[in-house]
């Protein structure tokens, strides 16, 4: 028996240094494909932190500036810094200024933005102080509550019945839209 084990353990360490020369042997063969494939991993999560570390200090000076233009809003330097570290931050701050101020130039200028929701908020702020109406996604039930009024105002009341019926009635303007209805069929009598 001790024969038989003996040639059994001895084929176990055979196959096992056998396995030891195919790994040696591929490791040789492929070894620059090895280290490259593993610095290619370290250079690349070396690079993520990094820009990832560029890209918070950005945002944290963006953020500085536009609580310095929340104490000072004339400060020309913080809005500089802003406009550089942050642009959409900077549209809906500038956006913000001209509806405050009734500044229909920036707002026209803000109207023909890139980012859709400051775009969509300006014409519709614009169209507001020019008395006129205007296509909005954001305002939509104030548009036609808008529309509504004007027609009253113009004296066409069926137009201005039919404007505040698309208005839905979950809606927080809901109330005031039923208050028109009232008033266009009072007008009616």
């Amino acid at each position: 028996m001790k024969i038989a084990e003996v040639k059994q353990e001895l084929s176990s360490d055979e196959k096992m240094l056998e396995s030891a020369f195919k790994l040696e042997t591929f490791y040789k063969k492929y070894r620059i494909v090895i280290w490259s494939a593993v610095a290619l991993l370290v250079l690349f999560f070396i690079g993520r932190s990094i820009l990832s570390g560029i890209e918070e200090g950005r945002l944290s000076e963006a953020n500085s500036a536009f609580l310095a233009l929340q104490e000072n809003p004339e400060d020309s330097a913080a809005l500089n810094r802003l406009k550089e570290n942050n642009p959409a931050l900077f549209e809906l701050y500038s956006y913000a200024q001209a509806a405050k101020k009734e500044d229909k130039a920036v707002l026209d200028t803000l109207s023909q933005s890139s980012n859709a929701v400051v775009s969509d908020a300006s014409r519709y702020t614009l169209a507001v102080m020019e008395n006129k109406t205007t296509d909005s996604v954001l305002y939509k039930e104030m548009v036609l509550l808008e529309e509504a009024y004007l027609a009253i105002e113009n004296n066409e009341m069926a137009k201005a019945q039919e404007k505040l019926s698309m208005i839905d009635p979950r809606s927080p303007v809901a109330a005031l839209a039923q208050l028109l209805k009232h008033s266009t069929i009072k007008a009616k009598q």
